[in-house]
């Protein structure tokens, strides 16, 4: 089994998106559930519930307020909160959003953005000693779609979804450059959807449109690692923590129509599992996965067994990440999305806990033996 660079199987994750919608608002999730403004309480939530590892974010467009100039009143509270109360993190350096009057699709984005990894490196090194883990780019085969195939996100373009994803793998293969120059034992997590899609006739056309659809998801990850567009630059050794995404609606035909699980087109998500290891020979990671509502506890009990049947059968998973851990404001509409363990913060900085989940997590807790390590009261709880 692989050694795991994270301080527990389990994490939780804080929704960090800061784009511009198609409309130019710009989105703020870490403002909006109030995890800035009780960052310290919301970390040591998570501790209590045996997460010691996140994963949260920075935003790159309050940090660097004009070219080469920062400011880090948006990110050392959280790092120094995270450090008082023994929370590992794995910071996002780039979650959908960028400063205003960069321009995406050229050489200089990539170059600022080099620049503010390094910065952030040089912080992150001067606040402690641990071996930080870093995600550069969030989901960029998801981005190259959102921001430019279909534009609801930013850049909010149409039919440049293969250029933004290109130019997506290289901000990430020079980030990862640059944090190493400052701090060689950095680690890297990858976060990218996983997915299935599957044709529902046997149309020759439809499978060859299914079978392309399906092979997409792994674009970017051979980018990263040289597989494809090598003029990229890309290396085996870039892909360090696989990181994969995976919700109830991830598996879909061609056209749009999710498939249900139990359905016969459904495959279990232990074979995706399984296929993105055979193929890159990485270790994995859950980055990201939950429900909605009442399907939460339901969906962490259904991937939990997936997790425990690929280590069984010796594929490395090193963990996975509830996200969001918390409640958070819909990214078009604002309604309230029930996710995670936590509910939206009171007055009082005070979020209720979901008891189906906070059961079905000590219980998970105890099945995957890290009980004891989190602590007595949580011990007693999965016993």
């Amino acid at each position: 089994m692989a050694s795991s660079p994270f301080a527990s199987f389990f994490g939780g994750g804080f929704e960090c998106s800061s784009h511009r919608r198609r409309d130019g608002r710009r989105l703020d999730l870490i403002a909006a559930t109030g995890h800035d403004r009780h960052v310290a309480e919301d970390y040591r939530l998570l501790v209590r519930h045996g997460l010691r590892t996140a994963r949260d974010g920075l935003r790159w467009h309050l940090v660097e307020t004009s070219p080469g100039q920062y400011d880090w009143s948006s990110f050392l509270p959280m790092l120094r909160a995270a450090r008082a109360c023994g929370l590992q993190v794995a910071w996002d350096l780039c979650h959908y959003g960028y400063p205003d009057g960069l321009k995406i699709w050229d050489a200089a984005f990539v170059d600022r953005f080099a620049r503010f990894a390094a910065a952030t490196a040089r912080v992150v090194r001067d606040e402690g000693d641990e071996v930080p883990v870093y995600c550069p780019v969030n989901e960029i085969s998801y981005w190259a779609w959102a921001g430019a195939t279909v534009g609801r996100i930013s850049p909010c373009v149409r039919r440049r979804g293969a250029e933004l994803k290109r130019q997506l793998v290289r901000c990430a293969i020079a980030a990862i450059e640059a944090i190493r120059t400052v701090e060689p034992r950095a680690r890297f997590l990858h976060a990218e959807p996983m997915i299935n899609i599957r044709a529902a006739s046997t149309r020759t056309d439809h499978l060859s449109l299914a079978r392309r659809q399906h092979e997409a998801q792994f674009e970017a990850l051979d980018m990263l690692t040289g597989r494809l567009h090598p003029e990229l630059g890309g290396r085996p050794d870039y892909l360090d923590l696989c990181g994969l995404n995976y919700y109830p609606d991830n598996q879909w035909l061609p056209g749009g129509r999710f498939i249900p699980m139990g359905h016969h087109l459904y495959r279990p998500m232990r074979e995706l599992l399984a296929a993105v290891h055979a193929r890159y020979g990485r270790p994995l990671y859950i980055a990201e996965t939950g429900a909605e509502g009442s399907a939460r506890a339901a969906w962490l009990h259904y991937v939990c067994g997936e997790v425990r049947a690929c280590l069984e059968d010796g594929i490395p998973v090193l963990g996975m990440c509830l996200y969001p851990v918390l409640a958070y404001p819909g990214w078009e509409d604002g309604r309230i999305c029930e996710t995670g363990l936590f509910s939206f913060a009171g007055d009082d900085g005070r979020r209720l806990v979901s008891a189906g989940v906070a059961d079905e997590l000590a219980r998970q807790i105890g099945l995957f033996g890290e009980a004891e390590a989190a602590g007595p009261a949580l011990a007693e709880a999965a016993a």
